[in-house]
């Protein structure tokens, strides 16, 4: 592999052209993340004017998780073997194109289809963007500080875009579409100016029948988890798509297996550190997404909060990680990462123990702000290394593979996490009008939560188990790559 300009360095001090590339994809990881949750609070909205039902408005939602979550693993292979700065310019153009559209159209279901080819777009953006960082910046204290900087956009993203919504929704909801689109196309400009261009080695195949059962059966896995809460988990519908998505998943393994160019190296997942940040970030952010999901019920419909109070509830959480994410490379590069990922998901497994004191005349600072802060701390301290810790050791042609393993593992594990807590909210008789009766189910639903962060806490947990074991060096891990190639 070649590009057309070197700009690989080991050094903290870089120049413009470096900060310049590292900004521009920080910048669209965090469009990403924004769009995830930007969209939450202006749903009430959405619905009153274009007459959506229920199960449609939350095809508003799912739309972008069924495209971002099922496809990032096609789309970070795909900037392994097409070139990064390629794939990376096409999806943010695409992008940029869906979110005019989704703030221009007057028909639900072509709002969905915007929502869906956005994430579609994201899918190959994450990965692409991640892996520019790993291949520009080598491991070690660059790297880290890189990827510190990019995680603070993505972490960020989450929180502002709640912020942002509803500041947004005030003006009109429209507004929540088209604000990344112009922020799309600055960065698309960056990018093409910036990043340097990359060729795939010559003569390298395609796994065309691995692409195809791996991105049949992630959608169909997504689709299923998003339908469940609505259609019911033991429904014939729900059970088919399951065993569907499993048979192609199956047949997708047996593929690479054989396959001379897999989609999937599968000797990548012997990796430890890898394997324990897919599964820890599956935890941490569906536990999360499942949080901020019942805070934000919480405070609208038992507090009788607006959507701009509701935002900017949310907001302590996005300045601590705006101020401190920049700031933990050197906490990270001193202590490693399983250390500060175990420190993080304490720090939520408390605030989401915290927040269950909750009742009908809770207030802000005494019950919320304490599980915000501990929430922005979390993020600060695990959302950076989980990300160091998912590319760490991995090959330049496979960073990223790494990045969409990851990037796949946080979207499914928060479409998960926000399924099983719709689905205890709902058979507690969440969905009751009365703030009582709704405060009944968020009980169970926030217990749930934190069970779901304490079994993230078992999984930091084995990481600092594994760190004091001479056979975790990554020396015996690497063998055990190279073993399996």
């Amino acid at each position: 592999m070649s590009s057309s300009v070197s700009l690989s360095t080991t050094s903290t001090r870089w120049d413009a052209r470096l900060w310049g590339v590292l900004l521009t994809v920080s910048i669209v990881i965090g469009l990403d993340a924004l769009d995830v949750s930007m969209v939450g609070v202006a749903l009430p909205a959405i619905q009153a004017d274009l007459g959506l039902s229920t199960n449609a408005l939350q095809w508003v939602v799912s739309g972008y998780v069924l495209g971002y979550g099922g496809l990032l693993l096609l789309g970070g292979r795909t900037a392994d073997l097409l070139g990064r700065r390629r794939v990376f310019l096409v999806a943010v153009a695409v992008f940029a194109l869906a979110s005019l559209l989704g703030g221009l159209v007057d028909d639900g279901a072509l709002l969905i289809a915007s929502r869906f080819i956005k994430g579609l777009a994201a899918a190959f953006t994450a990965p692409a963007a991640l892996s520019i960082i790993t291949t520009t910046f080598q491991e070690g204290p660059a790297r880290n500080k890189a990827i510190s900087i990019f995680a603070v956009f993505g972490a960020s993203g989450y929180s502002a875009g709640l912020v942002f919504s509803g500041l947004l929704t005030e003006v009109g909801w429209r507004w929540t579409f088209l604000l990344p689109a112009p922020i799309a196309l600055v960065a698309l400009v960056a990018a093409w100016k910036l990043i340097p261009s990359y060729r795939a080695e010559e003569g390298r195949g395609y796994d065309f029948p691995g692409a195809v059962t791996g991105a049949a059966g992630s959608l169909l896995l997504v689709f299923g988890v998003v339908e469940a809460p609505e259609v019911g988990w033991a429904a014939p519908r729900t059970l088919i798509t399951f065993a569907v998505a499993l048979a192609l998943l199956v047949t997708f393994v047996v593929i690479e297996k054989r396959s001379r160019h897999p989609l999937l190296r599968l000797g990548i997942l012997r990796s430890g550190p890898l394997a324990r940040a897919n599964l820890g970030g599956a935890l941490f952010f569906g536990a999360y997404i499942g949080f901020q999901f019942v805070v934000m019920l919480y405070l609208q419909r038992v507090l009788g909060w607006s959507a701009l109070q509701t935002a900017l509830g949310f907001l302590p959480a996005a300045l601590i990680v705006a101020f401190g994410s920049p700031r933990i490379e050197p906490l990270i590069d001193r202590v490693g990462t399983p250390r500060t990922i175990f420190a993080g998901v304490v720090a939520h497994v408390i605030g989401y123990a915290l927040f269950l004191r909750i009742d009908e005349h809770s207030g802000y600072a005494g019950s919320v702000l304490p599980s915000m802060i501990l929430l922005g701390i979390g993020f600060t301290l695990a959302f950076s290394s989980l990300n160091i810790q998912a590319t760490a050791g991995i090959s330049d042609d496979e960073q990223g593979l790494a990045g969409g393993l990851l990037n796949t593992s946080l979207q499914v594990g928060g479409a998960i996490g926000l399924a099983v807590v719709t689905a205890v909210l709902t058979a507690n008789g969440g969905r009751e009008a009365s703030p009582a009766a709704l405060l009944t189910g968020l009980t169970p639903a926030l217990s749930v939560v934190t069970g779901i962060a304490v079994l993230g806490l078992l999984v930091a947990i084995s990481g600092l188990a594994a760190r004091k074991r001479p056979a975790e060096e990554p020396v015996v891990e690497d063998d055990l790559l190279a073993l399996a190639d």
